[in-house]
């Protein structure tokens, strides 16, 4: 697979999901797609500033300014927009509200201001930035330093994690650290510094401090990556592969314990057939405790089969976060070899940028033409070979 083809194609995709409110999930003819999605829109956004385009950096930008304009009043950031001819049709989620879209929106301004050299534009959606950050300050609920997410409160959802989600406590300290660096602002710093230290005592083993769920904690065996959440009812185990790659990006725990992460993920992706890091693993069965959590957990129909979506299927564009991960380490070699993967993945079916796939099967599932699965492939691309940065 030919890198700078790949690449080109996946600059052809972002431009055909390019609308004029800004980028839709995908270019295949499905009614929930054909919207201007959150955390879809800054992950492609991140992508267009990677490419230099001024067309899809354009496009960004009017991601930004639809998200912004339809901000509810108490601070909450459209999961999604659609507009026609006629009306504009806001969501905030489905069966429960997504956290995420605030982060994502935040950590797209700034980066968006960051990249272009451009600080006024903090300064015009500085209101919309500080009543996002003071409800996930709200939803803290206990005011301890980490947000309570519902079940299917954000990009993984149908999946079963919930409570204190591992994910977004780690897009809260991208997103807050992402303002301060243009804000400089001490009480930030202090916020930023409180919600690590209780990332670090409540997900790292035989870490200090008081934890939230004592009795929950000691009974956990730790494996060489963080839990992908814990709740009242004690810890959900499961490898969360975005989260933790997160978690390297942001440098949390120790260089070793990083590192750990890293050559986990990176003996999971050697061992499935597409060469991909499973977004969740291992797979929830139908013997397992938490199986009628996930079943039940669609509005629509099940989609969450083992080795499928977030059930231990194969995402490209969690692989590439993953993959930026390995880039911040410095491990160029497996960044260029999974860069690799994910073009073989998108390259499928003709060019199909499928959502994701089967871990065991290979199969494709979702939707195609994809514009996150390109966004990764144009992410990982520039980062390797134009030395692209991601302010974190």
């Amino acid at each position: 697979m030919n890198s700078n083809s790949a690449y080109n194609k996946a600059i052809a995709l972002l431009h055909q999901v390019s609308s004029p409110q800004g980028f839709l999930a995908s270019a295949e003819n499905t009614s929930n797609y054909k919207r201007v999605w959150a955390r879809d829109g800054v992950i492609c956004g991140l992508a267009a500033l990677a490419s230099g385009d001024k067309q899809l950096i354009e496009t960004f930008k009017k991601t930004l300014e639809t998200l912004a304009e339809n901000q509810h009043p108490l601070g909450t950031i459209p999961s999604n927009v659609l507009t026609t001819e006629d009306a504009t049709e806001v969501s905030y989620g489905g069966l429960a509200g997504r956290v995420d879209a605030l982060t994502w929106f935040v950590i797209g301004v700034c980066q968006y201001a960051y990249t272009t050299g451009n600080p006024a534009f903090i300064t015009k959606y500085k209101t919309n930035i500080q009543k996002a950050i003071q409800l996930l300050e709200a939803w803290e609920f206990n005011n301890k330093h980490l947000i309570y997410v519902p079940l299917s409160g954000n990009w993984a959802d149908e999946y079963i994690t919930d409570g204190y989600v591992l994910y977004d406590q780690l897009l809260r300290i991208w997103a807050l650290s992402a303002y301060n660096h243009f804000q400089r602002d001490q009480t930030i710093a202090d916020k930023i510094a409180q919600c690590v230290a209780q990332v670090e005592t409540n997900f790292l083993p035989h870490s200090k401090g008081e934890k939230f769920h004592e009795r929950a904690y000691n009974e956990l065996s730790f494996q060489d990556f963080m839990p992908c959440s814990f709740s009242p009812s004690g810890y959900k185990v499961n490898f969360d592969a975005f989260a933790n790659s997160l978690a390297c990006m942001l440098n949390i725990g120790g260089a070793d314990f990083q590192n750990n992460i890293l050559n986990h993920a990176l003996s999971l992706a050697s061992d499935t057939a597409m060469g991909l890091v499973p977004a969740f693993w291992p797979p929830v069965f139908e013997t397992d405790e938490h199986w009628n959590l996930l079943k039940n957990n669609c509005k629509y129909e099940f989609r969450n089969f083992p080795y499928e979506f977030h059930n231990g299927g194969s995402w490209a564009m969690v692989n590439g976060f993953f993959g930026l991960a390995l880039c911040t380490k410095d491990k160029n070699e497996a960044a260029s070899l999974l860069l690799y993967k994910i073009n073989e993945a998108n390259a499928r079916e003709n060019d199909a940028f499928y959502e994701n796939f089967n871990t065991q099967t290979t199969e494709p599932n979702g939707v195609s033409y994809c514009a996150w699965s390109a966004a990764a492939a144009v992410l990982m691309h520039q980062t390797l070979f134009n030395n692209f940065k991601i302010l974190v």
